[in-house]
């Protein structure tokens, strides 16, 4: 069928903020669809709160709406925009849900809009439980028994029948959110309970246990004449009670039998034919290895976490080809890089790809390491090898967790064997590197079957790279005979490990392995759908196939696995490099092994390797392609933990130089810039051991900030208010050294935080805006509210930020990109940091003021001067308020509370034109929207009581009811703000928590205790989450929220697009 010419314009929901269980793999998804659709000539319309990606950027769409996503901003947006057409299923189960709510209210009917590519009867079949399992049952698809509930009494009823364990699935959600295996009548009673809350219709399935059999996944894709194909099957190398996006997952599968795929792709077939869906799809499927059972687990009717892997491991760009769809094409009219049109593809290819999942637990204390049918990973590598074992190895060196190969993590190979095989028994994010060393000590493969049920397949593979390991032991000191070393780089160990178990240097290794020709070959991935295109990774298993790419080169290295504290805002600072070299005419070379990213997408720049950020691979890519240089300074703090090594290597490096990002982070170097230039700066030291630490703080007093040197993301950031708490973080601190010392500085009570981000060519800088945090100094810049432009900073002080940034950014010769954070306290602007890189906050403000700032940065570092760009101060007659969004629903035992250390994992932006208003459509984007009547309880701690004053009196002038505790309702009272007296949960019933259980509170105002306190609070805000409460934990926010709420209830404001925003800055 030729392109529809029925629809003109189509409008694309995104997937919202980063979240665990919805990451940027479907911004991914939704950018590939949009570049598809456009260049098919229809006219675009996106909606999406996510700044942070490239997916939001004004160019990706004609018509772009960083808007809360919910029905009545989407209702406005359409009656606004008259899209002829919806497309659902690229933005993950966000735009599912809020296409289906849609259809249902009657919105698109109401305004004449189409739903493409799947209808509203596909998504109900693939998500509703009783409806799938109804269709499955009349295709003769087996699906484990189960029953639905809407209540916690039927779920018990169910469970009993059914008999324990059990696994609770909530209807609608992603991330296996709210469910879980439970294995007693009291776990049933919470996670039903929490499975009814996060349902989208309050419904939730009660299944029985496939606890242990193989899971295996098939993603296909079907277009509107009934073709169907498979694009590859993946093999969760963890058993089914881990849920896929925590499990360790391989392509092609190397355990499964002919006989069994043709049954896994035969049964997909039916079941997406049956569903009826158009685009991609993954089916999940659990598999009895015992008695051959297969069954059903699931089917995602849209593009899912799963399709970006599946794209990325084969070339197949699921979401680009899904869009086609939408538009009328079919598989046949596609073309095939094997020579024809799509109908004929099937799965090929002779690698093996490796997905590895990254975790942070570290961010959350107390919170237990245990992988469950709740996802909890953070993002996730992807490697590609000839062999299992060659791309295992490069996935685990891809993490960047410190970690250079599966042996000697932790504490693990000092552990007997005995407690080794009972920490294997359960699933963690350290399992694999537990099972090496049970390997090591001489764990039998059967044994760790019985107590993994991983497939001994993969359990010989890692005890054969056990063995290899213990020969190359017998060497230590001394480079190992040629053949071993030959051996152990085709298996995929790295330069560096082999010199960690050797004890030489990485060079050493590198040099030996040279001489003997043994240097890294590429291969292609070839692109279906497309004319001649190809990505590339490498292998010591084969000879080279690929010329070098011609024309002048820079090279570009991406930001690797997302994680707290480095997510998708560094990505897009690499996609706007390559798109900038693009323009500029250079080829541009990217290297990431992030499958979830833009940067990773087939055509964001020439020439794709999708390889770990080591010295090793990225020097081999360099020495292939001799590039005129590379940046580094644009993929978080990955690159640059490798920079210095590369630029001893002959590597050149474009921009600031390794010498400067190296001297930002060397505190005492820069405090003495600082002096020189005039610049205030909070009392400040470094130590490297106890003693140093307490003279330090002799010296400049309490309270501190004490952190670790060369961290991103306030890794171990704390704020320590006496000796004792100095004391237990020295204890507590991980590799203290004069290499690696912490770093203390005064800590500035009540100061407001700043920051400021800024191009530099060396000789000159330009700041777009200041940013304000909303909570005060003391919590990370990466979790506090912001806002662009500033609303309590004087000019005066905006000029000095300026005046400083500049020369900070001269005295430094930075070029390219710098952000420098401040406080000001008592009218003075001091610096707290400096970094000479791109930070988080380039997306936000190169959305907030329309300055593409990482495109503008690498001009820069290709020579152009400021004076070229035609920059000049801009009027931002707009707002823009950045929300951080928090896990702690994913993580429900851990005390929501902000800090140092970041703990966000993605964020939303609100856009109006005044403060209170973008303010409050912030909150309503991350999904907890701000209530504009009904009644607060505010319970705060003793030094914060004057600051809450403002806020109190504004929500009580605006009708709230104001309900308070002891403390805080008598100094409420004494300022003359009315409010009710309400017990905390130790001074008796009915207390806070009743109110709270029966939904009597609609806001929370907490600010903790702290240490002065007697009484535990955490409860008040655990309970916040727990019943889906909007809460706030510092006076500030509190403040802001009443302002927000004040504003909207004058009246609800329209919807204006980001070009509309844009075009208003003079």
């Amino acid at each position: 069928m030729p392109r529809r010419e029925d629809i003109e314009k189509i409008m694309i929901i995104g997937s919202g903020p980063i979240v665990i269980g919805q990451a940027c793999e479907f911004d991914y998804a939704g950018t590939q669809a949009c570049k598809a659709l456009r260049g098919l000539g229809y006219k675009t319309v996106l909606v999406n709160s996510n700044p942070a990606t490239i997916m939001t950027d004004p160019v990706m769409a004609d018509a772009t709406y960083i808007e809360p996503l919910n029905v009545p901003t989407l209702r406005r947006i359409i009656e606004k925009e008259r899209p002829d057409a919806l497309l659902p299923n690229l933005g993950g189960q966000s735009g599912l849900n809020l296409s289906l709510e849609l259809a249902r209210q009657g919105v698109l009917d109401e305004f004449n809009v189409q739903m493409i590519g799947v209808n509203v009867d596909a998504i109900e079949r693939g998500e509703d439980r009783r409806t799938f399992k109804e269709v499955m049952k009349g295709i003769g698809v087996d699906v484990p028994r189960s029953e639905l509930a809407y209540s916690v009494e039927e779920a018990e009823k169910i469970a009993a029948d059914l008999g324990y364990p059990v696994v609770v699935r909530p209807a609608y959600t992603m991330g296996g959110t709210g469910g879980g295996l439970v294995y007693n009548l009291q776990e049933l009673q919470t996670i039903t309970a929490r499975g009814l809350a996060a349902s989208l219709v309050g419904q939730v399935l009660i299944e029985e246990s496939v606890l242990g059999w193989e899971e295996l996944e098939v993603e296909v894709i079907r277009d509107a004449k009934n073709q169907i194909i498979t694009v590859c099957f993946i093999e969760n190398v963890d058993p089914m009670g881990v849920h896929t996006g925590d499990s360790f997952c391989v392509t092609p599968m190397p355990t499964v039998s002919d006989a069994l795929k043709e049954r896994l792709e035969k049964t997909a077939h039916a079941i997406v034919e049956a569903i009826q869906v158009i685009g991609g799809a993954n089916v999940q499927f659990a598999h009895d290895p015992a008695s051959d059972r297969l069954t059903v687990i699931e089917i995602n009717p849209r593009t899912s976490r799963s399709s970006a892997l599946a794209s990325k491991a084969t070339g197949f760009p699921i979401a680009m080809i899904s869009a086609l769809f939408a538009a009328g094409l079919t598989l046949d009219e596609i073309p095939y890089w094997r020579g024809g049109t799509l109908d004929k593809y099937t799965p090929s290819g002779d690698y093996v790809v490796v997905k590895f999942a990254r975790w942070a637990f570290e961010k959350f204390k107390g919170i237990e390491d245990r992988l469950g049918t709740q996802m909890r990973a953070v993002g996730e590598v992807m490697s590609i090898g000839k062999s299992f074992k060659e791309a295992f190895l490069k996935a685990i060196r891809g993490l960047e967790s410190g970690r250079n190969g599966l042996g000697f993590a932790k504490n693990f190979h000092q552990l007997p064997l005995e407690e080794l095989l009972a920490l294997v028994g359960t699933p963690t994010s350290e399992r694999q590197f537990q099972l090496y060393e049970a390997l090591r000590k001489g764990a039998c493969v059967d044994d760790l079957y019985k107590r993994t049920r991983i497939n001994p397949w993969f359990l010989q593979q890692m005890k054969e790279l056990v063995e290899l390991e213990e020969e190359i032991l017998k060497h230590k000191g001394n480079l190992p005979p040629d053949s071993l070393l030959v051996q152990a780089k085709k298996d995929g160990f790295s330069d560096k490990y082999l010199a960690q178990l050797l004890t030489l240097s990485e060079k050493q290794i590198r040099e030996k392995r040279l001489a003997l020709g043994v240097s890294e070959a590429w291969e292609p991935v070839p692109v279906s759908g497309v004319e001649n295109a190809a990505y590339y990774y490498s292998t010591y298993n084969c000879p080279d196939k690929i010329p070098a790419a011609e024309g002048k080169k820079v090279m570009v290295l991406g930001g690797g696995p997302n994680r707290i504290g480095q997510g998708i805002e560094f990505d897009y600072c690499c996609v706007h490099a390559a798109f900038s070299l693009r323009d500029q005419g250079y080829e541009s070379i990217m290297v990431n092994c992030n499958p979830e990213t833009v940067s990773t997408d087939f055509d964001t720049s020439a020439r794709l390797y999708f390889e770990p950020l080591t010295v090793e691979d990225v020097l081999s890519i360099y020495e292939k392609e001799k590039p005129l240089g590379v940046i580094v300074q644009f993929g978080g703090q990955t690159p640059l933990n490798i920079a210095g090594e590369l630029e001893k290597a002959g590597v050149p490096i474009l921009g600031t130089s390794v010498e400067t990002i190296d001297l930002a982070e060397d505190r005492d170097r820069f405090r003495h810039i600082i002096e020189e230039l005039g610049i205030p700066q909070p009392k400040s030291g470094m130590a490297s051991n106890l003693d140093q630490a307490l003279a330090i703080a002799a010296e400049i007093g309490y309270p501190l900030m004490v952190r670790p040197s060369y961290v991103l993301g306030g890794r171990g950031m704390e704020v320590v208010y006496d000796e004792e708490m100095l004391r237990r973080y020295v204890a507590a601190a991980v590799e203290i050294t004069p290499e690696r010392p912490i770093l203390i500085d005064k800590f500035l009570d009540n100061a407001i935080e700043v920051e400021a981000d800024a191009i530099s060519d060396g000789e000159s800088a330009f700041v777009p805006a200041v940013m304000e945090h909303i909570e005060l100094a003391g919590v990370h810049s990466g979790d506090s509210a912001c806002v662009i432009p500033p609303i309590s900073v004087t000019p005066r002080q905006v000029e000095t930020i300026n005046e400083y940034t500049r020369r900070i950014a001269v005295a430094l010769k930075v070029v390219g990109l710098m952000n420098i954070q401040y406080a000001i306290a008592d009218d003075i602007v001091y610096i707290l940091e400096a970094n000479p890189r791109a930070s988080r906050t380039v997306p936000l403000v190169s959305k907030v003021c329309n300055i593409p700032m990482a495109s503008l940065a690498t001009q820069v570092m290709l020579g152009k001067k400021l004076g070229e760009l035609g920059l000049y101060q801009k009027t931002i007659p707009h707002y823009g308020v950045k929300e951080a969004i928090l896990p702690f629903n994913m993580f429900p035992e851990v005390d929501p509370l902000l800090g140092p250390e970041m703990r966000s994992t993605g964020e939303v932006l609100g856009m109006a034109n005044s403060f209170g208003i973008a303010f409050f459509k912030a909150q309503e984007a991350t999904q907890l929207k701000l209530p504009t009547e009904g009644t607060v309880l505010i319970t705060v701690a003793e030094n914060d009581k004057p600051a809450v004053l403002e806020a109190a009196r504004l929500l009580s002038k605006n009708g709230f009811r104001v309900l308070a505790t002891s403390g805080t309702a008598a100094f409420l009272r004494t300022n003359n703000i009315p409010c009710e007296e309400v017990l905390k949960m130790h001074e008796g019933r009915p207390n806070l928590m009743d109110t709270i259980k029966n939904h009597e509170i609609h806001l929370i105002v907490n600010t903790p205790g702290g240490k002065l306190s007697k009484t535990d609070d955490s409860y008040i805000r655990k309970a916040a989450i727990a019943y889906n409460i909007p809460y706030v934990t510092t006076t500030a926010a509190a403040y802001a929220a009443a302002r927000g709420i004040a504003d909207m209830r004058q009246g609800v404001t329209g919807v204006k697009s980001l070009q509309e925003y844009h075009a208003d800055i003079r």
